[in-house]
């Protein structure tokens, strides 16, 4: 078994999005023939028509590649439609799924794999409230009942599948942010520990990272494609393949000079067959 996927997010169509990246992304994913390519959220930088529009045509030629899987960022909720309200949510991604479709977290069964994601995008909600006022509308929540359906998918998921859990907002502590992206991160990274899930891929904090999480699956914090990447640095994007035994995430980073992504740190994990256990993690390059 191999598999192999291309994981993006915070594209930011908009003022901020850096269409030569864009560009250069559009190129270069062929030649990296993944199964799949995932945006982990935030296509948009307000929510659109414009935005989503542009955010349609990516994904039309990134499919000419291969199945593409998304789902919602914070910056793609229409959140001031339904602030504190829990009944009518479909308003606030009325948008998104206009372009995208009405399952906003969808499932993908692929010979090699399956992806499951688990909505943390809620805008402005009672369970992603915090006392910092700059948390509003951009701090996610993973509900109870989100996790127990992945978990679910995984639990009757063939066990030489990889398991892929995607997520928008970071699961692990910014380094330079030094901000956890879920509220109540302490619970919410119990429950993705737990949930059956070999890999977890997210963004939000628009910087590289990855790790893994309580001894359990691999977590993949991508970079963004666009001008806000944090502490200036280059935003990057990983190329990640899987088999029996180890995971390997190669990170692509933009030379803005060139215009092109080149691929620079690789890392290497140890994965279980049957349970999907992550070993150490292990720099390459």
């Amino acid at each position: 078994m191999k598999f192999s996927l291309v994981h993006v997010a915070d594209v930011h169509f908009g003022e901020v999005a850096d269409l030569n990246q864009i560009e250069a992304l559009e190129s270069l994913v062929p030649d990296l023939e993944p199964q799949v390519t995932v945006i982990a959220g935030d296509v948009s930088l307000r929510a659109r028509h414009g935005e989503f529009q542009r955010a349609k045509a990516l994904v039309k030629e990134l499919e000419r590649t291969a199945p593409v899987y998304m789902i919602p960022g914070n910056h793609d909720v229409q959140w001031w439609w339904r602030p504190f309200i829990p009944f009518g949510r479909a308003a606030k991604y009325e948008k998104y799924s206009s372009y995208f479709g009405p399952v906003l977290c969808p499932t993908l069964d692929l010979p090699e794999a399956v992806i499951a994601g688990a909505l943390t995008s809620h805008g402005v909600a009672w369970g992603s409230l915090s006392r910092n006022p700059r948390d509003i509308a951009v701090k996610g929540h993973l509900p109870r009942k989100e996790i127990e359906r992945v978990a679910e998918v995984f639990r009757k998921a063939d066990t030489a599948k990889l398991r892929v859990l995607v997520v928008h907002h970071n699961v692990l502590r910014g380094e330079l942010s030094q901000r956890m992206g879920l509220s109540r991160w302490k619970v919410a990274q119990r429950r993705i520990a737990a949930c059956g899930a070999d890999l977890v891929l997210c963004g939000h904090d628009h910087q590289e990272q990855i790790d893994i999480l309580m001894d359990g699956p691999v977590v993949a914090c991508t970079g963004t494609l666009s001008t806000r990447s944090r502490g200036g640095r280059a935003p990057v994007f990983y190329h990640i393949t899987a088999d029996t035994t180890s995971i390997r995430a190669a990170a692509y980073r933009w030379e803005a000079d060139r215009k092109l992504f080149r691929r620079t740190d690789e890392y290497v994990f140890a994965r279980n067959r049957v349970t999907g256990e992550a070993g150490v993690t292990s720099p390459v390059g």
